[in-house]
């Protein structure tokens, strides 16, 4: 979708809704008619999309002139087509589908907010495109078939905000999800719980000598408990959650220093189940207690 020398993996960013798309982003070629109405007619939707003075205020921020012709959606498709048409390319409908979008305007009805941004990124995969959950568009690989696009608009997410994952996985791995790369989404993730560690401990070390200065106690007392290790159930605990940090590390950490991304390919339901098992660190290591230190 983008030509020039943008990356494909770059999140693309544009400059106040008011103001004309920033001269130095990268273009965006043209939709296709049948794209940009696939578009329209998810803003614009009798029941549930914008109402027409919605559309005329918006269309107004973005510098779009409104035709105020025939219905909504004839009304949205003609005015954007006529500015893309205009301009030869499409940073003005992007630019107004992120205003549109921005979550600040739909404080009060999220669910709305979650259900079109789904709609619309089922679509725009076909352009190489994702509205991230921030609002902001962002450049994937391009989907071909309606089962990629359907996988685009943030399908795993879907099924890992069900089993009510610990917002920081979501937070750390979102933009590899949004590429349907989950090998990277459970590195990144992955990550995350030593970069957590590491927060709450002040310590600097990685991997397994991470989990064992941070959580270890048989010789020291550990930065991190996740009980007072007083009784064998409670020691065995420990032992158990710092052994499975330590599984997580060596498995999606150390490898991939020294093989190639290819050999290392995960489905979506390892996936699912990883992400879910990085989870259960995250809500171990924030209820975890600080014990006290003189050194």
């Amino acid at each position: 979708m983008l030509v020039g020398r943008a990356s494909s993996r770059a999140a693309v960013r544009w400059g106040e809704a008011t103001a004309e798309p920033k001269s130095k982003m990268p273009t965006i070629t043209k939709f296709p008619d049948n794209h940009l109405e696939s578009i329209c007619n998810i803003l614009a939707d009798t029941a549930a999309g914008l109402t027409g003075s919605q559309i005329g205020k918006y269309l107004s921020r973005c510098g779009i002139p409104d035709g105020v012709t025939s219905t909504k959606r004839v009304r949205l498709f003609e005015a954007l087509k006529a500015k893309q048409d205009k301009d030869s390319c499409g940073n003005h409908v992007v630019a107004f589908i992120q205003t549109v979008l921005d979550p600040v305007n739909h404080t009060s009805v999220p669910a709305w907010f979650e259900d079109t941004r789904t709609k619309l990124n089922t679509v725009l995969a076909f352009s190489g495109l994702s509205l991230g959950e921030n609002g902001k568009m962002r450049v994937v690989s391009a989907a071909t078939t309606l089962s990629e696009a359907e996988l685009r608009a943030d399908k795993l997410r879907r099924l890992l905000k069900e089993r009510n994952v610990h917002p920081d996985v979501l937070k750390f791995s979102e933009a590899r999800l949004l590429e349907d790369n989950y090998f990277h989404a459970v590195l990144e993730a992955t990550k995350s719980v030593a970069s957590k560690v590491r927060t709450r401990t002040g310590l600097l070390e990685d991997g397994a000598s991470l989990v064992d200065k941070a959580l270890g106690f048989r010789s020291q007392v550990p930065f991190l408990a996740f009980s007072k290790l007083e009784k064998e159930t409670e020691q065995s605990e420990q032992t158990g959650i710092m052994n499975l940090m330590k599984g997580i590390f060596s498995t999606f950490r150390n490898p991939t220093a020294h093989e190639p991304e290819i050999s290392w390919k995960i489905s979506e339901q390892d996936a699912l189940d990883l992400l879910t098992m990085v989870s259960f660190l995250h809500r171990r290591i924030d209820a975890a207690h600080r014990t006290p230190r003189t050194s």
